[in-house]
């Protein structure tokens, strides 16, 4: 049983092909009706859906999988992750496509990537195939909440795991929970990509040389609301981070990687305290595909003068061309125009291609669910 269950639940146990897993009735609040929902209106915000998935950690082994329409979560008010930051999370999408099977896209690469952030924390490491069948049980169960094709909306996933082991002083968890939920979330873009605005802020660092920036920890974009708040208000989409060791070099923009082209080349930070995106890795191998030469290397600030385009990329908005760079101490700023660049448009194209079917999935990235 669970720890940080309810006392009072229904259980029962079904099979779907040789794999059992355990459903349990929580009290919750109803989904939205279906027919209320406008998808093209929909922002990157929760929507209760029909259940989710967990596993628990409990003396030395993980639990079979549970399946619970339970949004909530009942834990010791010494549980490890309120206290001393031992929490984790992963983002994907499952998109329904033109042909109207749905796919989830590089969902074995979150997990793999879970595994990493999950053993920088000592926490119990998943399999991949946990986390992989957790994500597709999840979105087989709560197919109604899919988007349909051509809205531009797509069901986004979260798997999120965190340390419930209760004690006063630090030290790794022994017990852990591992939940994978799912909402329908809104193109990022609702009138079609266009540029933003960033500002360079060196008065914060997101993460310092040899500590978590590479791997998906809460900690990490906690550090970032202060200068994020600080930019908005400012009136800019977001916030580019340089190197903390010597603010020489970019590193992050946002939640997201940075790239800039020019002279035929896709040139992307490469640092130790940068999160190895998955939306990046997918950009550099298309980017390969349109015949420009891939960099992963140090970027001086400086060189944002050179760029013909640069962007941000990540899960949420796939690419968001940067069109404007405002550098708040030096107030020196980067101007790319207003117009999305010709390589970011083909990038942003060919990868959404592929996340909705409607081009050859080469590298198999893609799993079709349904």
């Amino acid at each position: 049983m669970f720890p940080v269950f309810r006392r009072r639940m229904r259980r029962k146990y079904v099979v779907f092909g040789m794999k059992f897993f355990m459903e349990t009735d929580g009290k919750t609040l109803k989904p939205k009706n279906m027919e209320t929902i406008e998808w093209g209106a929909l922002g990157f915000d929760y929507t209760k859906t029909d259940v989710n998935a967990r596993y628990s950690f409990t003396g030395g082994k993980w639990s079979d999988m549970e399946i619970t329409a339970d949004e909530y979560i009942r834990m010791h008010m010494s549980a490890s992750c309120l206290h001393y930051g031992i929490e984790l999370f992963e983002g994907l999408k499952a998109f329904r496509g033109v042909d109207g099977k749905v796919r989830l896209f590089r969902v074995e690469d979150n997990a793999r990537r879970l595994q990493s952030s999950a053993k920088r924390l000592c926490l119990p490491v998943p399999t991949v195939e946990m986390v992989v069948e957790a994500c597709k049980e999840v979105v087989r169960r709560n197919e109604r909440f899919i988007p349909p094709y051509g809205t531009g909306a797509s069901f986004y996933l979260r798997p999120v795991m965190f340390g419930t082991t209760v004690g006063l002083g630090v030290k790794p968890a022994k017990d852990a929970l591992l939940i994978v939920y799912g909402s329908p979330v809104g193109a990022y873009f609702k009138t079609g990509i266009k540029p933003i605005m960033v500002a360079i802020d060196r008065e914060q660092d997101r993460a310092a040389p040899r500590g978590t920036g590479d791997v998906k920890v809460g900690g990490n974009y906690a550090a970032s609301l202060l200068s994020g708040e600080k930019g908005h208000k400012m009136g800019y989409s977001n916030i580019m981070y340089l190197d903390a060791a010597e603010h020489k070099y970019i590193e992050e923009c946002g939640a997201a990687n940075f790239f800039g082209i020019k002279d035929g080349k896709y040139i992307t930070p490469k640092s130790p305290s940068v999160l190895p995106s998955i939306t990046n890795m997918s950009l550099r191998q298309i980017a390969r595909d349109m015949g420009l030469v891939v960099e992963e290397r140090h970027i001086p600030v400086e060189e944002l003068e050179s760029f013909e385009e640069c962007g941000a990329c990540g899960t949420a908005a796939v690419i968001s061309p940067i069109g404007y760079i405002y550098d708040m101490q030096t107030e020196k700023s980067y101007d790319y125009g207003d117009e999305v660049g010709k390589n970011c448009m083909e990038l942003y194209t060919r990868l959404q291609d592929i996340q909705y079917g409607r081009a050859e999935d080469k590298y198999d990235w893609c799993t079709v669910v349904l």
